[in-house]
């Protein structure tokens, strides 16, 4: 890249804001002074959060820094199960509801905190019974149903490390992580319901562990009551084992740095990356943001985060968060469209849900359905909506706004990572003035800022590579193992400073818009441009729900760009030849003409992950007239063939 071009270029502009009402400001648990108050002592505020949580023994020091690994509450003691339980109970609280859980089938459970602290005390006793201790990894293999949860819990109430591995992924998948973690315990369930059928878990694990492996028990929740293989010895019912424990159960307390959990991500390289977290420093982000991001009432407030545990959003923010904040949630356990489109909106109405948290993945799911869902439901009770996962282009944004909301709520969108492990960046709602498909800015007592090449902080209207100059509490320790590996990943592209691989953007008011992976920046005849705002353009049509884009290899403007388009339904659309040109000539209105598409082609359906992640590797694949690489994590593996077949039968622009 030449010294004088942008680190990446600022081409779209977003001039609509949306500032909260006076109503929702005057009630909001965060007010514009929290900014100065964590920039006049930084170290001080974290303690004021820390100081929320319940310690059993204060900490000596708020933050040990050694750069790349940081402590924070050195030589305090706490439980992280604690937190989230029994201090509820303690206070009175304990018929409040923790959880509401849909099963896909209809079936429902309601948990509250009393009920849930027995649950978690007896799975606390019984992971003792088989003999785990604070020295243990569990690995939990589950679907969304409360005791997944409970097992979380349980685990961290006896100290033991869990690792989470989402359902949806192979047997293979998790034998990888059972072994990188040396987990000696998998808690998993017979299956779960998906798409309106039972699937099965008991079956993967048991392939697994044929692997090299020093697990000695498996031990399995009867969800589905399918027929399951069964190794005696080593496999063991919870039914079984846990029901007959004693519901109370006296709780240790451990070193604020005490690891809580491990959770895999996938690398650059074939082998995931166990990041690690531990228990004072992610718990105080974890809570503070909860609150001030989501503006929680514990009180009144029906919050629903719709991730599952397999992921980071699963733990900080429907786990740990919102029960140290003594929320009352839903949990859901199938898929939207289960039995029909309008699912989630129906369990909105249902329980009365006022705090929505999603992916912008699933809302343009819902645009691509058409309106009509979301309208046979009574969506009113909904006061905030949040987005999580990948930046949020302006017309999902506004979308979610005007159909879901109602005009009404604010949209937190949110920036994070399963580093990070809390919210980074994002609007507070009783303060900022939103713009569609910004983050806008970090949160107070975060420190994050937009660098070029050479590390320097660009100017308001530049873009450049995003980073985060200052330890923050629920920071990653490290990858798990792998010392030389953390340094290499996160600390040195910019020597001391962490960096992900998100490129970023300030506009002219100085607010940040995610760009996506630097690695899905496109070299266009020299011009450095985000495959998000190609994106985001081509979604801003009428005539389009989801966009997907990737810089192919071209002889002459070095890549061109290669566009793969899910139509809306309900809409009227242009055939095929007309809607092409149509969508071209829109994007170089929005951007410019260079960043016309050479091609786009129109599908059914993105090759996505479980968790909604579009794996635009395997599109470049297809556009460089490649053999597609690796597409085992993908929810559909047919979704590719279809495409490349598709996509030879495309035509070029002339």
């Amino acid at each position: 890249m030449s010294g004088n071009s942008e680190s990446l270029e600022n081409l779209s502009t977003e001039n609509r804001t949306f500032p909260p009402s006076s109503a929702f400001a005057a009630q909001a648990n965060a007010g514009a002074d929290l900014y100065a108050h964590a920039d006049k002592d930084r170290l001080a505020f974290w303690d004021e959060q820390a100081s929320a949580l319940n310690w059993h023994k204060k900490w000596d020091k708020t933050l040990q820094w050694d750069s790349p690994f940081a402590q924070w509450f050195v030589g305090g003691q706490i439980n992280a199960s604690v937190n989230a339980v029994d201090r509820h109970v303690a206070e009175g609280n304990g018929d409040r509801i923790a959880f509401h859980f849909e099963g896909e089938p209809g079936d429902t459970r309601t948990i509250s905190y009393a009920q849930l602290l027995a649950d978690v005390s007896k799975a606390a006793n019984a992971l003792t019974e088989i003999g785990i201790n604070s020295e243990d990894r569990v690995a939990i293999y589950m679907p969304l149903i409360p005791e997944a949860i409970i097992a979380m819990l349980a685990c961290a109430r006896i100290g033991a490390i869990h690792s989470v591995v989402f359902g949806g992924f192979s047997a293979d998948a998790l034998l990888s992580r059972i072994q990188d973690a040396d987990a000696t315990l998998v808690i998993t369930a017979d299956g779960g319901f998906r798409k309106g059928a039972a699937f099965a878990l008991k079956t993967l694990v048991d392939e697994a562990l044929k692997g090299e492996t020093n697990v000695a028990n498996v031990l399995v929740v009867k969800r589905t009551g399918q027929e399951t293989a069964w190794n005696e010895g080593r496999d063991i019912w919870w039914h079984d084992l846990v029901n007959r424990q004693n519901p109370t159960h006296t709780p240790a307390y451990f070193d604020s740095e005490h690891p809580l959990f491990i959770l895999y991500t996938s690398g650059t390289t074939a082998k995931p990356k166990g990041i690690f977290h531990t228990t004072g420093g992610y718990l105080t982000q974890a809570a503070y943001t909860h609150k001030v991001v989501f503006d929680i009432k514990a009180e009144t407030d029906i919050y629903w985060c719709t991730a599952d545990v397999g992921w980071i959003t699963g733990h900080t923010y429907m786990v740990y968060g919102p029960l140290i904040n003594g929320c009352t949630q839903v949990i859901y356990e199938g898929t939207p469209d289960t039995p029909h489109k309008g699912r989630v909106f129906e369990v909105i109405e249902k329980y009365g849900v006022t705090i929505l948290y999603t992916a912008p993945t699933l809302i343009r799911t819902w645009m691509k359905w058409g309106d009509e869902f979301p309208n046979k439901f009574n969506l009113t009770t909904l006061r905030l909506l949040g987005s999580v996962g990948e930046p949020i282009n302006p017309e999902a944004w506004m979308w979610y706004r005007e159909v879901i909301g109602g005009n009404n709520c604010p949209i937190v969108d949110t920036w994070w990572q399963t580093e990070t492990g809390a919210i980074m960046i994002s609007p507070l709602p009783g303060v900022t003035a939103t713009k569609p498909g910004s983050a806008m800015r970090p949160l107070p007592g975060i420190s994050a800022k937009v660098v070029g090449d050479n590390g320097v902080e660009v100017g308001n209207g530049h873009g450049g590579f995003l980073i985060l100059d200052q330890p923050w509490p629920s920071m990653l320790r490290g990858i798990w193992g792998e010392t030389e590996r953390y340094k290499e990943t996160y600390w040195s592209r910019f020597p001391g400073i962490y960096f992900a691989g998100d490129g970023a953007k300030l506009d002219d008011d100085g607010a940040i818009w995610l760009m996506g992976r630097v690695d899905d920046v496109m070299n266009i005849s020299g011009h450095r441009i985000s495959t998000t705002e190609v994106e985001s353009a081509l979604v801003s049509h009428e005539a389009i729900a989801e966009a997907a884009v990737v810089g192919a290899a071209d002889e002459l403007t070095g890549q061109a760009i290669v566009a793969f388009v899910i139509l809306r339904g309900g809409v009227a659309h242009a055939d095929g030849d007309a809607l092409v040109k149509e969508l071209r000539n829109h994007v170089a209105k929005e951007i410019g003409a260079i960043a016309k598409p050479r091609q786009i082609m129109v599908v059914n359906e993105l090759p996505k992950t479980r968790s909604g992640k579009i794996m635009r590797r395997l599109l470049k694949d297809v556009a460089e007239n490649r053999a597609v690489g690796d597409a085992t994590t993908l929810a559909d593996p047919n979704v590719m063939k279809l495409i490349s077949e598709g996509l030879k039968t495309s035509k070029d622009e002339d």
